[in-house]
C-alpha cells in the first residue's frame, strides 16, 4: 500500500473499510477460479480447443499423414455437389428422427403416467423399466441383433406363431431402418424418468379443482396434465432432436451403414471419413455442417415453442 493510501486510510475510516472489502473480494474471486480450474482447462483443452481446431480444419485438406492444406470452401462444395452419399446420410438420418422422436415421446410419456401410480412394487416397476437406458450401446445393439435374426430371433419366432412371416429386418434395405427405430423406443428410460419428475411436480391443487368442476381422469390429463408438462416436454423434444441427428453405435454395430446404405447414418459417414478414409478436414465440414443443422432446428424449435409451451406464473407474494 502506498504512503497515499494509508495517508487517505487514516482520514477515512470509510475508505478503509472500502479497501478490505475490495481486498477481500478479490481474494474471493482468485480462490473461486482456482476450484474451478480443473473444468476450465478441460474445457479449454477438450471442447473449446478442438471447436475451433476442427472449424479451421473443415477448409484444409487434412489426411493425418501430411499437413493440412487450406482449401477454402473445397470442402464444402465437394460436400454439396459432388457427394452423393451425404445426401443419402442427411435422409437417412432425418427419416429416423422423424419416426424415432415423436412416437418415443409419446411411448416415454406413457409408461410414466403408469409409472405414477400408486401400487405396491412400483419402485421394482420403475427399475425395470429403465434399466435398459443404462445398458452399455454395443450390449444393447448386440442384443437386438439376436432379436432380429429373420431365422432363429425371438421377434421373428413369434410373428410365425401368429401366422406371419417377419422380414428380413437388419438384411432388408426396407426394414433396417424400422428396427433400429424399434430399438431407440426399447431405451426410452431417460425420458421416461424425466417425465416422471415432472408429473410429481404437478400442484395436486389444480386436480382437485378439476373434480370439482366434473372432470373425468381424459379430461384432467387433457387440460392439466399436459398444458404442466409442457416445459418438460420442450426439453425432452430439444435433446431428443440432438440425440437421434447423432445416432451411430446401432448403426455401427448392427448393421455397419447396409444393405446398401440404408442405414448410413450423418455421424456413421463422418466418422468413416475421419477414421477409415483419414479425410479429416472433409469430416469437419461434416461436423460443421451438422452443427448448423442442429443449431437451426433448435432454433426453430425455440421460436415456435411460445405457441404451445405453458409456464405456469408464480403468484405474487
Amino acid at each position: 500500500m502506498s504512503d497515499y493510501a494509508k495517508a487517505l486510510k487514516k482520514r477515512s475510516p470509510l475508505l478503509s473499510a472500502f479497501l478490505v472489502a475490495r481486498k477481500r473480494q478479490i481474494r474471493g474471486l482468485i480462490e473461486g477460479y482456482l476450484f474451478i480450474s480443473p473444468w476450465l482447462i478441460g474445457f479449454f483443452v477438450f471442447s473449446l480447443g478442438p471447436f475451433i481446431a476442427s472449424l479451421f480444419l473443415s477448409f484444409t485438406r487434412y489426411e493425418l499423414l501430411s499437413p493440412p492444406e487450406f482449401v477454402g470452401l473445397g470442402n464444402y462444395n465437394r460436400l454439396f455437389r459432388r457427394d452423393p452419399r451425404f445426401l443419402v446420410s442427411l435422409i437417412n438420418t432425418a427419416y429416423y428422427s422423424f419416426f424415432s422422436i415423436p412416437f418415443g415421446r409419446v411411448l416415454a410419456f406413457f409408461v410414466a403416467i403408469l409409472l405414477n401410480q400408486k401400487v405396491r412394487g412400483m419402485p421394482l416397476y420403475r427399475t425395470l423399466f429403465y434399466l435398459p437406458s443404462v445398458t452399455a450401446g454395443v450390449a444393447t445393439s448386440i442384443l437386438w441383433m439376436w432379436i432380429f435374426d429373420p431365422y432363429y430371433g425371438i421377434l421373428n419366432l413369434g410373428l410365425r406363431v401368429i401366422g406371419i412371416e417377419g422380414p428380413m429386418w437388419l438384411g432388408s434395405r426396407e426394414w433396417a431402418k424400422p428396427a433400429l427405430i424399434i430399438m431407440a423406443w426399447w431405451g426410452i428410460g431417460n425420458t421416461m424418468v424425466i417425465y416422471l419428475a415432472g408429473l410429481q411436480g404437478v400442484p395436486q391443487h389444480l386436480y382437485d379443482a378439476a373434480e370439482v368442476d366434473g372432470a373425468d381422469w381424459w379430461r384432467k390429463t387433457l387440460h392439466v396434465t399436459i398444458p404442466m408438462m409442457t416445459p418438460t416436454m420442450f426439453f425432452t423434444l430439444i435433446m431428443g432432436v440432438i440425440g437421434s441427428f447423432q445416432v451411430f453405435t446401432s448403426a455401427l454395430v448392427m448393421t455397419d451403414g447396409g444393405p446398401a446404405d440404408a442405414t448410413l447414418f450423418y455421424v456413421l459417414y463422418l466418422y468413416r471419413n475421419a477414421f477409415q478414409y483419414f479425410r479429416m478436414g472433409y469430416a469437419s465440414a461434416l461436423a460443421w455442417v451438422l452443427f448448423i443443422i442442429i443449431l437451426v432446428l433448435s432454433l426453430i424449435q425455440l421460436k415456435l415453442s411460445s405457441r404451445w409451451v405453458y409456464y405456469e406464473a408464480e403468484s405474487p407474494r
